[in-house]
């Protein structure tokens, strides 16, 4: 199997560039594709907001922070951005069309043997590759958020997934000094969407019943399973309109015990969503999360 050297991220929002940065880190060319130039000019403004806390902290030096970031190619011309890449990290929204609409584009601009990876929690990876014709290609690689510091990428398997893209996003995910977890059947939800969410909707279950405030069962599952920020906060952090897409897919897969709670419904149909809109299950006036009720 030939080395992996170069890589394409589409989608330049905050999961892509985070992607982007990981590859850049750990030498490879990266392309970093969106489709207009302000989208493209934010995520690199990220990626440099990012390399600069590690030369505060001292895990980069200056000089080796400016190599990385040299390393992103900055592109909305994606036909161009993927024609040489070995491998293609899709990273848009979660919309199944808009997915499969993506790999139409991409199946017809890379080179032969290229592998096509979408970053998707939750949505089929057979489907997605049904819109191509090479679903052998094809294969999910879940990365988690912040992506330049979670070291999980979780790798899921389509009907048609060949062995050869699955050791090219093992090896991927190796370059990246990260680990993999491989899902070997392409099921909604996957290993950790299904089991996060299982927790997530109890714990929202809990605060509707008055068991514990929001704040106590964040401090509950922080301390007591030694969690880096509780289910509330990892929800504001994600997005609670991504939450309740993730439930409601979920519920249409294994039964009710997915259904999302009212609590959540109620946030979203709001609008608040989180640390995106500066509001969720906590206000975000201002660096300090102070709880919403």
């Amino acid at each position: 199997m030939a080395e992996i050297q170069s890589v394409a991220v589409i989608g330049a929002g905050t999961m892509g560039n985070g992607i982007a940065q990981s590859c850049a880190m750990a030498g490879l060319s990266v392309g970093l594709v969106d489709t207009e130039e302000r989208f493209v000019q934010r995520g690199l403004e990220n990626v440099k907001t990012s390399l600069a806390r590690f030369v505060r902290s001292q895990k980069l030096s200056q000089e080796q922070a400016d190599a990385v970031f040299a390393r992103i190619r900055p592109s909305t011309a994606l036909p161009d951005a993927v024609a040489n890449v070995d491998i293609v990290i899709e990273v848009v929204p979660e919309l199944i069309e808009l997915k499969q609409a993506v790999f139409r584009q991409l199946a017809k601009a890379v080179k032969p043997g290229t592998v096509l990876a979408t970053n998707t929690s939750q949505l089929s990876i057979t489907a997605i590759a049904s819109a191509v014709d090479r679903p052998e290609d094809v294969i999910g690689t879940h990365f988690f958020n912040p992506a330049v510091l979670m070291r999980l990428v979780e790798i899921v398997r389509g009907l048609r997934t060949s062995e050869r893209a699955l050791e090219i996003a093992l090896e991927l995910t190796r370059r990246l000094g990260k680990e993999a977890a491989v899902c070997k059947r392409d099921t909604v939800g996957f290993i950790t969407t299904r089991a996060a969410m299982a927790l997530r909707l109890e714990c929202m279950r809990m605060y509707e019943e008055g068991v514990a405030s929001i704040e106590d069962i964040d401090r509950a599952m922080r301390l007591g399973f030694n969690h880096p920020m509780g289910p509330f906060e990892l929800n504001d952090f994600n997005g609670l309109d991504v939450g309740l897409n993730n439930a409601l897919s979920l519920r249409d897969a294994y039964g009710e015990r997915f259904s999302p709670p009212q609590s959540l419904t109620t946030r979203v149909k709001a609008g608040m969503l989180g640390r995106k809109t500066g509001a969720g299950w906590y206000d975000y006036p201002g660096d300090k999360p102070k709880t919403k009720i």
